[in-house]
């Protein structure tokens, strides 16, 4: 009599994120357009830009509760992040705009969120968090100009899912949740 493998549980790839609102998409699509003129590469898409918070992965779709359930359990007040370093990895060849000045708030609602997911029993990241919007990839790189600054009001976050397609990744997002005294108004899908 042959085995039959147990059923595979039905996984999403997830992870959370801040995520732009329209004037902060394009003023981070601006700036990869920029960064584009000097380096090359191929710029993402504006609607693919965001911060990664905490990346989970593939995730069984039955731990969803769980995952929502640390989420609601983050409480940080807002804060305004201020993109104003260009920067190049030659190891993924990445071209990013990140922060030159870590908020408080930030390291923060990262911690928060880790602690919660770790505590839930979620694999968590251990390297230092480097806040960071990617850009470009397959860039050449080059000597790193100085840029004009893009600010970000954080708000609120967003769990987000991600689906691999021919044309490359597709993000939902599937909740936000406001942080601490926003009044922005999005707890449940994009809005």
């Amino acid at each position: 009599m042959a085995e039959t493998a147990p059923p595979q549980a039905e996984t999403l790839r997830l992870f959370f994120a801040l995520w732009p609102d329209d004037a902060t998409r394009d003023a981070l699509d601006r700036a990869g357009k920029w960064l584009h003129r000097r380096w090359g590469g191929r710029r993402m898409r504006a609607d693919t830009l965001h911060i990664t918070l905490a990346f989970l992965g593939a995730t069984p779709v039955d731990r969803l509760d769980a995952v929502i359930a640390c989420a609601d359990a983050v409480a940080v007040e807002p804060y305004e992040l201020l993109l104003d370093l260009a920067g190049y990895w030659r190891h993924n060849r990445i071209g990013w705009l990140g922060v030159s000045e870590m908020p408080p708030q930030h390291v923060e609602l990262v911690e928060a969120l880790n602690a919660r997911l770790r505590a839930a029993g979620f694999p968590v990241d251990d390297r230092p968090h480097v806040p960071h919007v990617t850009l470009l990839r397959k860039t050449g790189g080059g000597e790193v100009p100085a840029c004009r600054a893009v600010t970000w009001p954080v708000k609120d976050f967003a769990l987000v899912k991600s689906v691999t397609e021919s044309a490359g990744a597709r993000y939902e997002v599937m909740r936000r949740w406001n942080l601490r005294g926003s009044r922005t108004g999005v707890d449940g899908g994009e809005g």
